[in-house]
């Protein structure tokens, strides 16, 4: 195959999304188990199944998107939309995906299997019907992410914290209707059919309400859940110095950093009006990028070494 056909084909794939499916590691990161070998790996695993099986439900997408995709002023040039990948080679793609995926992880566990296949088969649907339906669609992506998320739990056998989850759910909430504001905003309805029900101000609600939940819910996580004691010379040393202040009190100095955070995609969004993508946000903002690469240093300090 050639060079340009690769790159092409990794283009359809979207795999600068596939940051997305990093939440799959929230299970074995949050309950002191990262650095194991055998938990890493199937966490991995299960990455790279979730990256590919989100490819699928991309190309899907871009081939049932291929209308609106063409009158975008962005993703017209996407590999389907622009011609570069006919859509008889892209449903062979879907095909093929699909079958091996689903393969892979039935070689994983029975529930893995199925987690991947209700995975799947609610993108098909999303790509199908759900994305034309208001606020349904949004609440659809955050399931998605919830799968992710569990997906990761079940590969590994790790609980993950309750309040933790609730954070993932309000989050994604979140950054969906911030996705959808910016597209009304910047496209009107006519790169897609949702739009055309939504109305500014309950994209606001809806965009105020959901960072107030994921700022809420990772508070009480921070406050209620008693992170894992992983015990090293500095931990030792951090209860000698400070042994009656509750260790689990310690992750809640991260909270600025993703009020912080929030507030910084949402100055995006209003100000640049940059929501619409919003991977390219997190991997090209400096302010976000920082804020992110603290939050992890600390949690994962707090975690690991403290």
């Amino acid at each position: 195959m050639k060079k340009e056909k690769v790159i092409i084909l990794l283009q359809a794939l979207r795999v600068n999304q596939w940051i997305k499916n990093l939440v799959v590691f929230i299970a074995i990161i949050f309950s002191g188990t990262l650095f194991i070998p055998e938990a890493f790996l199937k966490s991995t695993y299960a990455f790279f199944i979730f990256c590919l099986l989100s490819s699928t439900s991309y190309v899907l997408n871009d081939i049932i998107d291929y209308p609106y995709d063409k009158k975008h002023p962005i993703k017209k040039f996407r590999p389907i939309a622009s011609g570069k990948i006919s859509i008889p080679e892209a449903t062979f793609i879907v095909f093929i995906l699909t079958l091996v995926l689903l393969i892979a992880s039935l070689f994983f566990s029975l529930p893995f299997f199925l987690l991947s296949l209700v995975f799947i088969l609610l993108h098909f649907f999303y790509s199908l019907y759900l994305k034309n339906q208001p606020v349904i669609d949004i609440f659809t992506i955050s399931i998605s992410f919830m799968i992710r998320t569990l997906a990761g739990e079940i590969a590994t056998g790790y609980h993950i914290p309750i309040w933790l989850v609730y954070t993932i759910f309000f989050g994604s909430l979140f950054i969906a209707s911030v996705k959808r504001h910016a597209e009304m905003v910047v496209h009107g309805s006519e790169t897609r059919a949702s739009l055309g029900h939504y109305k500014g101000h309950l994209l606001d609600f809806l965009t105020n309400t959901f960072a107030t939940g994921t700022i809420l819910a990772y508070a009480f996580f921070t406050y209620v859940d008693r992170p894992p004691q992983i015990h090293t010379i500095f931990s030792e040393t951090m209860n000698k110095l400070f042994p009656t202040f509750e260790v689990r009190r310690w992750m809640m100095v991260t909270i600025p950093l993703v009020v912080y955070g929030i507030s910084r995609y949402a100055q995006l969004l209003y100000e640049k009006e940059e929501g619409e993508r919003p991977e390219k946000i997190v991997t090209t903002d400096l302010p976000l990028i920082v804020t992110i690469f603290l939050w992890g240093i600390i949690v994962i300090g707090i975690i690991y070494v403290f």
